[in-house]
């Protein structure tokens, strides 16, 4: 393209309102026609609307359990020219405090193999900030499938916060020989209350190590992506308005919806169904197995 006599690049740049660099990519005889991506940069805008914290992967991820196939490169190239290429992710603040008199128990998780729900809960609590306050709000998630089985959102930071998310996850869940339970070392997890239900169930008690948060490492990436994809993007004038946006969010959105990457990005329910219908194949199998041997 040239400028015309009257007008300079610059001025056709203002008027245009498009970048100079643009101007210059500009092919005039180049053949004008729909985008090819139109139907795939729709579908992408839509995932990006409704889950702005998705990246390249999970965006890709999404695309393809919408039967579409696609290329990462290619999500990447239409994300990067539709500027939808995620925020980078505040950094977390660890809070507990763990200076306190009770008894610290040793890191039993640190060595496990996970391969089933209900072998290790991992729990941990942060603060919630309102209008004119804080809240606090503590968690229990299975470490197998990353699915929030227990939670509690009150103003006090006391044993009964926590006592509140446990006796959730324990109506909840079946609990079977050997569980073991991980935490910090806080003052609330280490209470004689607390580890007393623990044990009245049969579980074991697990915390992590002086001076190593990352031990439950699980519960303080969930941590980052509560804040992120919820709390950050909220502003809750009460307690009321903040339980009810973060019920929704643990149990309809991060529970049944939000795709997970250590879980093949699926969900944290459908991860346990695909694994309860695993086992249940297995078992058919070996039945199956067991009765020709008999009739042998």
């Amino acid at each position: 393209m040239k400028a015309d006599r009257g007008l300079t690049i610059e001025r056709m740049v203002e008027l245009g309102r498009v970048s100079r660099s643009g101007f210059y990519r500009f092919d005039e005889n180049e053949l004008t026609g729909p985008d090819p991506d139109m139907d795939l940069r729709d579908a992408i805008q839509r995932i990006a609307l409704e889950w702005p914290s998705y990246g390249r992967p999970r965006i890709t991820a999404e695309l393809r359990r919408r039967s579409w196939t696609v290329n990462p490169k290619r999500v990447y190239r239409i994300l990067r020219e539709d500027n939808l290429l995620c925020v980078r992710k505040r950094k977390f603040v660890v809070t507990t405090a763990s200076n306190h008199g009770r008894k610290i128990y040793p890191n039993l998780a640190g060595e496990m193999v996970v391969t089933d729900v209900d072998q290790l809960w991992v729990a941990d609590i942060t603060y919630i900030r309102l209008q004119d306050e804080f809240v606090f709000l503590a968690v229990i998630l299975d470490a197998c499938s990353r699915r929030v089985i227990g939670w509690a959102l009150e103003r006090t930071l006391e044993d009964d916060l926590t006592l509140a998310a446990l006796r959730m996850a324990l109506s909840r869940r079946a609990i079977q020989p050997g569980l073991v339970h991980h935490s910090d070392r806080g003052s609330q997890y280490a209470s004689t209350d607390y580890t007393d239900l623990l044990k009245a169930h049969g579980m074991e008690i697990s915390m992590s190590r002086k001076g190593n948060p990352w031990d439950n490492a699980a519960c303080e990436s969930f941590m980052k992506s509560l804040k992120y994809e919820e709390v950050l993007r909220n502003e809750y004038r009460d307690l009321g308005e903040a339980r009810r946006s973060i019920v929704r969010f643990l149990e309809q959105v991060y529970n049944e919806k939000r795709l997970h990457s250590a879980l093949g990005y699926c969900p944290p329910v459908e991860f346990e169904q695909i694994l309860f219908e695993r086992k249940q194949a297995a078992q058919t199998a070996s039945t199956g197995e067991q009765v020709c041997t008999n009739r042998r």
